[in-house]
């Protein structure tokens, strides 16, 4: 019977392996008034991920939560309801709770530098100005972590930042979206089952 008890301790420990494990956070503000919100593109692709595989999120400490698994690995989505100023919060909470390695962290945010829809993600670097990523650097205390940002342009007027990151999608940003989210949630899934490096290499400028 060892060999019976060798499999359970290999099941047991693949089930456990936290490298297998990865929590996408994206970020947003909650509330019904933010819901389509530029600043609230990573809630929106993770409510589309969600959508394309059919599961629901649940509400959990600092966030709503849901999960599904992918080949072997287990996707942990996070949207945290600490507004976006206290995003950290909620991610070093998270991957905490779920013994989650810095490494497999993807934190997915809006950044005005990069024209609308396009994708960039990086392994490390400042927070650009975003505040949802400088509280989840000073949380973690590390700018080490991936990040995926979703371009959102800069078209808007001095002293207008704050109204137009906050404003919703014009009506030509709306029709170009769902092919964005399409192409967001295939960058995510990569970056689960194939790597950081070959997921930017993928989709980066893309």
């Amino acid at each position: 019977m060892k060999w019976l008890t060798k499999l359970f301790a290999k099941k047991e420990k693949e089930f456990s392996d936290p490298m297998k494990k990865f929590l996408i956070a994206g970020l947003g503000n909650p509330g019904a008034e933010y819901v389509n919100t530029r600043h609230n593109i990573g809630f929106k692709i993770l409510d589309h991920i969600a959508q394309q595989e059919g599961i629901d999120f649940s509400t959990a400490k600092l966030g709503q939560v849901a999960e599904y698994k992918l080949k072997g690995r287990t996707l942990i989505l996070l949207k945290p309801n600490t507004y976006m100023n206290l995003s950290g919060k909620a991610v070093k909470y998270w991957l905490d709770k779920e013994n989650i390695p810095k490494e497999n962290l993807l934190v997915v945010t809006d950044d005005l530098n990069i024209p609308f829809g396009t994708i960039r993600i990086k392994a490390k670097g400042s927070d650009g100005g975003h505040n949802g990523l400088k509280n989840t650097q000073l949380t973690l205390n590390s700018t080490e972590y991936a990040r995926f940002r979703f371009g959102i342009s800069d078209q808007f007027k001095k002293g207008q930042q704050v109204n137009y990151v906050l404003g919703e999608w014009d009506e030509e940003e709306k029709s170009a979206l769902p092919e964005r989210l399409d192409k967001s949630a295939d960058a995510v899934r990569e970056f689960t089952l194939s790597g950081l490096a070959n997921t930017m290499s993928t989709f980066n400028g893309k």
